[in-house]
């Protein structure tokens, strides 16, 4: 799932309306003149200020308001920021009160709404000391944070045992400490503190997140040695085997006719910082050798290995799931918090769809593996398959259990961090945050036991399934 923030942000405002006074100016004047303005996000915590050229982002608390990045306007409608790696698209709605904006490579749109001003916290004067972050990091979970109801922890109990700790004196690192001890009882692998740069590198001196326990998070030491496993044991018959994105996909022939397609990320397919859109094309690039017309009619079912994946792109595996199908359906529907008081309260569910790709689709047998170190967008990419029309199995252990975007908030001592405010709802409104998304067929994932034995048991139970599949269709 991607992370959300303002760096490295490039804004191409597109489809605005123009109020009628400007319906006669060009192009880019009426869109700058309908986007102008000061505009807060529903649910988000954010306030954007658009005039003059200029985009500022607002992170915002009952307590604060913290300036976020500023991006510049390049060309009609454009805005971009230093690297220009990411697309935000801002409309209009016809109503010059109303509006709202997307982000390349999410999924879904946040409404904004018309302010007159900047909430009155937004002041380079605010202060910024132990005691003023540690009150923006209690209140910017108290506000956007989902799921301490259903993790049993008492966030206000936290802020009394913790916050009497903490004074004018306290250094970067004990605030840092505080900060890890206040979220290691979430066990989220979407929240994480990340400390000041001290030493001026450009990378924060101190990093603290962990995943649901008994899970192990995918990294690139994990990858390479399972994709080296993987090739040696599972693909050591196979044919055609071939590495698409940066190696971040894998696709080969399986003897019996299927198929096996290994994605350990949904993204970093084009390089550093590329974006979306060169992303995306390198992912069509793969998916169009891996299931041209000649596979998709011959193959006999598909085994979609996702269990070393560290997500990204949600709209990638969208992107994906339209090469599996030839029916529209429902992906998932997609809620934020929206009330800082109540946790029960939320933004109106957007509904997300797979929709058919157009040119050769694989509309067969599939097998999913998934494991604990499936993470974010490889789980919202599994969540896509769920309902997929046809036979589609899941193999293996609950992927991790984090689905949202994350959120990155500054802190005013220049420290930040990362947590998730939004929800992906089934059609029937189950969520699987916490438990993760839990297979058909368990089997265990590369254990110790496993790699020592040399087996790799949902491989093989997911081929199995597979030709059995093909042979009671025939």
């Amino acid at each position: 799932m991607r992370i959300v923030t303002a760096t490295a942000v490039a804004l191409a405002l597109v489809g605005a309306v123009a109020p009628a006074s400007t319906a006669h100016q060009p192009a880019s004047t009426a869109h700058q003149a309908a986007t102008d303005g000061i505009w807060r996000t529903d649910g988000y915590g954010t306030v954007l200020s658009i005039r003059n050229g200029t985009l500022q982002e607002y992170q915002t608390t009952a307590v604060s308001c913290i300036a976020g990045d500023t991006a510049q306007r390049t060309g009609p409608g454009a805005y971009t920021t230093t690297d220009g790696s990411t697309v935000l698209t801002v409309r209009t709605r016809g109503d010059r009160d109303r509006a709202s904006v997307r982000l390349a490579g999410d999924v879904g749109e946040r409404n904004l709404r018309r302010m007159t001003e900047l909430p009155d916290a937004c002041t380079p004067s605010a202060p910024g000391g132990p005691l003023a972050s540690f009150d923006v990091f209690w209140q910017s979970f108290e506000e956007n944070y989902p799921f301490f109801a259903a993790k049993g922890i008492d966030w206000h109990a936290v802020r009394d045992r913790y916050r009497p700790t903490v004074h004018e004196g306290t250094t970067p690192d004990e605030l840092f400490a505080v900060f890890s001890k206040m979220v290691e009882p979430l066990y989220d692998a979407h929240v994480a503190v990340w400390d000041v740069d001290g030493d001026g590198d450009g990378y924060p001196d101190g990093y603290f997140g962990q995943p649901r326990p008994g899970t192990v998070m995918p990294g690139g030491t994990l990858d390479a040695k399972v994709k080296k496993f993987v090739v040696e044991r599972d693909l050591k018959d196979a044919r055609n085997l071939q590495d698409f994105g940066a190696g971040r996909i894998t696709y080969a022939d399986l003897p019996g006719g299927q198929g096996y397609l290994r994605i350990s990320g949904f993204g970093g397919y084009a390089g550093d910082k590329a974006p979306y859109a060169a992303e995306l094309a390198e992912l069509d690039r793969a998916l169009d050798t891996i299931l041209d017309q000649e596979r998709t009619r011959h193959l006999k079912g598909l085994v979609i290995d996702l269990r070393i994946n560290g997500g990204g792109s949600d709209a990638m595996g969208l992107h994906i799931a339209g090469r599996l199908t030839d029916t529209p359906y429902l992906a998932y529907s997609k809620r934020a918090r929206n009330d800082p008081a109540d946790p029960t309260r939320h933004t109106r569910p957007q509904p997300l769809y797979v929709t058919p790709a157009q040119g050769p689709r694989y509309t067969g047998p599939v097998a999913v593996l998934t494991g604990g170190s499936t993470v974010s967008a490889g789980e919202t990419f599994t969540q896509a398959l769920m309902d997929r029309p046809g036979r589609t199995v899941r193999i293996g252990q609950p992927t991790q259990g984090v689905f949202s975007d994350v959120m990155v908030r500054k802190l005013p001592n220049g420290m930040s961090v990362w947590l998730p405010n939004e929800e992906l709802l089934t059609r029937s409104g189950t969520t699987f945050d916490g438990t993760g998304i839990a297979p058909h067929l368990t089997e265990p994932v590369f254990t110790t036991e496993e790699f020592d034995q040399n087996k790799d048991s949902a491989f093989d139970r997911a081929v199995k399934v597979l030709r059995n599949q093909g042979r009671s269709s025939q």
